[in-house]
């Protein structure tokens, strides 16, 4: 298992059934492949579709259904096109239950940078801003560091996102949850120590009692 797939399927346990939950482009995607039909969710992209699924198999995409990052997707039963308009106004009206975003860095205040890509020329935050803001629940799937440099920092060197603290963050080692006394380490990714998660993250992390491991989906 890779470390996207782990991501992927550890989000997919806050997941809860009959929820709406919106998705992000890249990494954030892979998680409806991890959750349950029977569960009863809908996933939902800002481009205007609700009721997301996976992946399409090679082959069967279709050009006209797609997520907000332009990758083929299914629809499952009972999915809707809507408009920007309405799709929007459902992010900012506080109607999702839980948004999953990617990350470039989390702060130790709990705050996400993720739409200024360093040496790349972006055409703006897209629905970033919205999602964190409006969302009820902000959980952050990233991978724990990039070309060695760590994305759990003590101060975002890049533009902020949101003033919003997030409510989850999921890496490949680590599963940490932002609070007002700081970010506090709750599980651990099977054969990662504390000190191995303390090492490539530059955040103070709260440490208290015994971690357990983290369970996938």
């Amino acid at each position: 298992m890779d470390a996207k797939e782990r991501i992927a399927r550890r989000v997919a346990r806050e997941v809860r059934p009959g929820s709406l939950v919106n998705l992000g482009i890249g990494l954030p995607s892979l998680v409806a492949s991890f959750v349950k039909p029977e569960m009863g969710v809908f996933f939902q992209a800002e481009n205007g579709v609700i009721g997301l699924g996976a992946r399409p198999p090679e082959g069967m995409e279709d050009p006209d259904l797609t997520d907000a990052g332009g990758g083929f997707v299914t629809a499952v039963p009972g999915a809707a096109s809507i408009d920007s308009a309405m799709s929007f106004g459902l992010i900012r009206g506080g109607h999702l239950d839980m948004t999953v975003l990617g990350g470039l860095q989390v702060d130790e205040k709990g705050l996400l940078a993720n739409w200024k890509v360093p040496g790349k020329m972006v055409p703006g935050m897209g629905g970033a801003m919205d999602l964190v803001t409006g969302a009820k629940r902000v959980v952050v799937a990233m991978q724990h560091a990039a070309r060695g440099e760590a994305k759990i920092v003590q101060r975002c060197s890049l533009p902020l996102t949101s003033m919003r603290r997030v409510d989850l963050i999921v890496t490949e080692l680590a599963v940490i949850e932002p609070l007002e006394e700081g970010l506090r380490l709750r599980e651990r990714a099977p054969g990662v120590s504390v000190n191995d998660i303390l090492a490539v993250t530059q955040a103070r992390l709260i440490v208290e009692g015994e971690i357990g491991e983290m369970e996938l989906a």
